[in-house]
């Protein structure tokens, strides 16, 4: 390089980055102390870098011995209960529910040297009720089977019937969506009995038999069931009711609405009574479950039908209420009644002499009521 050559300033400015130059690459300053702590600033490249702060010492963990008491250790178990049921197993969730319900109720007196009188009796019901409930967005389908059967038996007499019922109820519903329970349903019901009912003492006449009678209804209209299906109300503006008496005696004599048989002068049957009465009317339904106390349940079933064609506003009602005090899991109390009125049902009937019927006489208000104590199975 001729320095000669060069102009004083550019002369000046090149020896100054060579300078730079030279101490950035070759020397590193010393580093300064303070409290443990190296702090050296590095220069490379005309940038100054700090390093990473290390400490030299670390202060040991200090272990502190604590005396422990193992001779008084109290273990209690009062807040601590016990599984009151088993524990249910894993199940695959299903849009199925199913209900199934076996009760067995008992009633007894029994009197020795009574001075008061009284006669020794038993009486015992059994019932089940089974539901196969299947709901999915829109659709519902509802299928309930009841049945109940009741003796009695008094010293000094043979047994007698004191409850007879077969009930089966279908429902189909569809609703626009999730959120309403109003529904669009068809509804079918079907009730009869298990065997034949007289008018005691009289054990020779039957007053009823299986299918004698029966009841279908087949309906459509609206329901509105709640969430938890507590409460159900069915309105059918129009829903046939057919009434079976397949007992021929009995629909010859024109019992429960049916046409009886046409006879002539001397009482022999020109024309048999018929075994089926048609109806079109109005038909209200309505079941409803509540919970009056802890162990207290109320069950309510109402059902409401007037025919269109033969005597509209006459209504039939059949109305069930029933209190079940719980005593335990197994142990129940039932208290229920049962009201129905039929305008097709009638009593009374006037006879004269011959035993011709005079007047087949009226209807009227009919009501049971029972209680019993006994033992009910779901599973």
């Amino acid at each position: 390089m001729n320095f000669e050559v060069m102009k004083p300033k550019r002369f000046f400015f090149t020896l100054f980055l060579t300078i730079q130059f030279g101490f950035g690459q070759d020397s590193i300053p010393k580093p300064k102390k303070a409290d443990s702590v190296i702090v050296a600033p590095i220069v490379r490249d005309s940038m100054i870098i700090d390093t990473i702060v290390i400490r030299r010492t670390q202060p040991r963990v200090k272990q502190t011995a604590e005396p422990v008491n193992i001779m008084n250790t109290t273990i209690s178990f009062k807040k601590t209960k016990p599984l009151s049921e088993v524990q249910k197993k894993f199940e695959v969730p299903t849009f199925w529910q199913s209900v199934n319900l076996i009760g067995l109720n008992f009633s007894q007196a029994a009197f020795i040297n009574w001075n008061a009188g009284g006669n020794n009796s038993i009486a015992a019901q059994a019932n089940a009720r089974f539901e196969r409930n299947y709901k999915f967005r829109y659709f519902q389908w509802d299928n309930i089977l009841e049945t109940r059967y009741g003796i009695n038996l008094q010293e000094g007499q043979k047994i007698r019937k004191t409850d007879d019922a077969i009930r089966i109820s279908s429902t189909v519903g569809y609703r626009r969506d999730t959120i309403s329970n109003w529904y669009y349903s068809v509804k079918a019901n079907f009730n009869t009995q298990y065997t034949d009912g007289f008018k005691y003492p009289d054990r020779e006449t039957p007053i009823s038999r299986v299918m004698s009678p029966g009841y279908f209804f087949l309906g459509a209209g609206t329901s509105y069931i709640s969430k938890g299906q507590k409460f159900n109300a069915y309105i059918s503006p129009i829903t046939q009711k057919a009434t079976f008496v397949l007992d021929q005696d009995l629909a010859n004599k024109g019992a429960f609405g049916v046409d009886k048989a046409v006879l002539d002068v001397d009482g022999n049957i020109l024309e048999p009574g018929k075994n089926v009465f048609l109806e079109v009317g109005f038909l209200i339904t309505n079941d409803w479950e509540t919970q009056l106390m802890e162990n207290v349940a109320l069950k309510h079933r109402l059902n409401l039908y007037t025919d269109y064609l033969r005597s509209f506003g006459n209504i039939d009602v059949d109305w069930e209420l029933n209190v079940n005090l719980k005593v335990n899991k197994y142990i129940v109390t039932n208290l229920g009644t049962h009201f129905i009125y039929d305008d097709d049902i009638l009593f009374d009937a006037v006879k004269n002499e011959a035993g011709e019927v005079v007047n087949e006489g009226r209807p009227k208000l009919q009501f049971k009521q029972l209680l019993g104590v006994g033992v009910a199975y779901n599973f």
